[in-house]
């Protein structure tokens, strides 16, 4: 009972620290880089369409 206690409180800590990496990672939002990227391809996407 005492090993399942251990692991029971073992996976809490695993838990909460998987909640606090992701909600880390989701208060970062998207780099500049990345935006910049996005509408680059966008805009060749729409280039592309309008030459077909």
């Amino acid at each position: 009972m005492a090993n399942q206690d251990k692991n029971t409180s073992r996976e809490r800590v695993i838990d909460e620290n998987l909640r606090r990496v992701y909600e880390e990672a989701m208060d970062e939002g998207v780099p500049d880089r990345f935006k910049n990227l996005l509408e680059q391809l966008k805009h060749q996407d729409t280039e592309q369409g309008a030459e077909q």
